[in-house]
């Protein structure tokens, strides 16, 4: 009686099936009995693991945000929140400056992508989306105010006489009311930008004092000029 020939396969898998082999008495062996396989196993674990370390050890390296982080995002979404209401209060409005409205409506645009990302960061952080206190600016070298009274936001009475105005009144109304809405804004990013603990927020404070400062510019240059 002849000997059954053996013969070690690596990939018994690959979709071929040999009847002579299994005929002549070929042994079929798991993948893992093939050294190379292991090997390219081995390595492939070691780059997963070595980009686990990288991935933990920069969430670890990443800065607890402070009490300036937070107060910025849940004060400043406040601020922005009115921004875009008197965009919004003045792109519905008739015969008006059609620059004046392309204007507003980057402001509503950019500040509301800016609110989505604060309230991102805050959930992020564990925090409430929204300043719940009442009182703003606590989280500053400032004295609290309370929330509606934060510098630069229009009173209850200045949006009632903007929203009556009309033509080249609602014009100059929107330039005042949003140069001093954006002054205030500047001031409370600024002190954000070098005093909270995150990168993110400090770069978005940074971003906002320099669009503001260039939407003042804009805005009180094309008042001058009509």
């Amino acid at each position: 009686m002849k000997r059954a020939k053996l013969r070690t396969v690596s990939n018994p898998t690959d979709g071929t099936n040999n009847d002579s082999d299994a005929a002549a008495g070929t042994i079929v062996l798991p993948w893992w009995h093939h050294r190379g396989n292991l090997i390219s196993v081995l390595i492939a674990a070691i780059i997963l693991a070595a980009g686990a370390g990288f991935v933990i050890g920069e969430r670890n390296a990443t800065p607890q945000p402070n009490a300036v982080d937070i107060g910025y995002l849940q004060d400043m979404r406040a601020h922005h929140e009115q921004a875009v209401e008197m965009a919004l209060i003045y792109i519905a409005k008739p015969q008006t400056n059609s620059i004046f409205h392309l204007i507003a409506k980057e402001i509503a645009f950019g500040q509301a992508v800016d609110i989505g990302r604060m309230i991102q960061l805050l959930r992020d952080y564990g925090k409430a989306e929204a300043n719940e206190s009442g009182t703003a600016m606590v989280w500053m070298d400032h004295p609290a105010v309370p929330l509606d009274r934060m510098p630069g936001l229009a009173t209850p009475s200045d949006l009632k006489s903007f929203i009556a105005a009309k033509g080249a009144e609602a014009d100059k109304q929107f330039v005042a009311l949003m140069v001093a809405h954006h002054e205030g804004g500047i001031h409370m990013a600024d002190f954000a930008a070098t005093n909270a603990a995150t990168s993110e927020v400090r770069a978005m404070a940074v971003a906002a004092s320099h669009t503001q400062q260039g939407e003042i510019a804009e805005l009180k240059k094309l008042l001058a000029q009509i």
